[in-house]
This record gives C-alpha cells, sequence and structure tokens, in this order.
C-alpha cells in the first residue's frame, strides 16, 4: 500500500535523524529523499590538505609550485569551521589543483540522477595573504560519460589588493535543473600571486565541498 510505503520511508527519514519531527517541508517521493540523505557527504577527497596532495591532479604547478601551510592559531579563530587546520598554498606564477568526482563510484546510480536530478552545491574557501595581492580562480563542470560539459561554474576571477584585510571568503553555487546524463563532476581552483614574489604568496584555499541535496536542516 502506497501510503504504507511513504511512511515507512519517512519513519526510517526520522529514526536516522535525517529530519525533524516537526518537519513540514513538501518531499516529492521519500524514498529518494532517504537514499539522497544517507548518500550525502562531501564527494571531494581530502579538502583540507590532510594528506598532502593525495587526490588531486595539479594541473598547473607554476612557480615554487603548490605547497601545503598550517593554519596558525590565530587564523583557526577566524575559520568557521574549527576541524580546518590545514590548506593549500600558490606561489608567483599560476597553481591550478582539480580533481574529478565519479558519481557512480559514489552510490549516485544514474537513474538517481537523470530522473530526480538533485541539486549539486559547490563551495569552496580562499584568502589572500595581508602583505601581498593575488588572483583566485574557480571553475566546475558537470560532466556527461563522454566527459562533455553539460553545466559550468566559474565565476569572474577574484583579485585581492596588497594590504587586504586577508579574511578567508566563501564562494558557493548550487546547481539545478541540469539536463540528464551528468555522470561526473569536474572541481578545478587556484590561482596566482600579483606581485611575483618567490615563495607561497598566493592565494591559500581549503575546506572545498561538493554535496548533493536535499539541505538538510
Amino acid at each position: 500500500d502506497l501510503i504504507d510505503l511513504v511512511t515507512l520511508w519517512k519513519r526510517k527519514c526520522l529514526r536516522e535523524g535525517f529530519i525533524p519531527k516537526d518537519w513540514d517541508q513538501p518531499v516529492a517521493d521519500w524514498k529518494v529523499f532517504y537514499f539522497l540523505c544517507s548518500l550525502r557527504r562531501n564527494l571531494l577527497h581530502n579538502p583540507c590538505a590532510e594528506e598532502g596532495f593525495e587526490f588531486w591532479s595539479l594541473d598547473v604547478n607554476g612557480g615554487d609550485e603548490w605547497k601545503v601551510e598550517d593554519l596558525s592559531r590565530e587564523q583557526r579563530k577566524e575559520f568557521p569551521n574549527d576541524q580546518v587546520k590545514k590548506y593549500f598554498v600558490t606561489s608567483y606564477y599560476t597553481c591550478l589543483k582539480s580533481q574529478v568526482v565519479d558519481l557512480k563510484a559514489e552510490g549516485y546510480w544514474e537513474e538517481l540522477m537523470d530522473t530526480t536530478r538533485p541539486d549539486i552545491e559547490v563551495k569552496d574557501w580562499f584568502a589572500a595573504r595581508p602583505d601581498c595581492g593575488s588572483k583566485y580562480q574557480l571553475c566546475v563542470q558537470l560532466l556527461s560519460s563522454a566527459h562533455a560539459p553539460l553545466g559550468t561554474f566559474q565565476p569572474d576571477p577574484a583579485t585581492i589588493q596588497q594590504k587586504s584585510d586577508a579574511k578567508w571568503r566563501e564562494v558557493s553555487h548550487t546547481f539545478s535543473n541540469y539536463p540528464p546524463g551528468v555522470r561526473y563532476i569536474w572541481f578545478q581552483h587556484g590561482g596566482v600571486d600579483t606581485h611575483y614574489w618567490a615563495g607561497w604568496y598566493g592565494p591559500r584555499v581549503t575546506n572545498s565541498s561538493i554535496t548533493i541535496g536535499p539541505a538538510l536542516p
């Protein structure tokens, strides 16, 4: 019986803590909702440099090349996630790194992606150094099985002037109503310092994430 099935999947969502008891948002399909909730996690591996450059492709490695540094105690106070302890930092020629998410390998089967087309939320965090200007860039693409782009998020590069506040900034985007056929997600970010100083004075990046809906309380 359909009503019993709806009740069953809703009860499973409650039991797993995916929704509160007073949840009043409309849900089109509780079974799909349950699976999306149970799969929901950051699909990018090693987003905070805890494992060096494991899982990342270093596409462009200019200047003194990519490096991993520790967040200082002061920076840790400012950063909104106290679990983040490291970041990746760029140099005086362009540094770009990327990761490809294989949706099927992560548990998102083809029919789920093509029929439900759940929201895909992308987030990244970047900061300049206070003593040097820098330019940060990000590109995220939804790809077909043949790696043809089906959706792109590529904001204008963010230039941060020398002697700026050096605060961590978040950039985010949600892909909705994209075409069917998405099988991979390609995420690339990086940048360069704008003064060509030897060392690592370009933008710092960390805590990158790709999550697939629904938005949970």
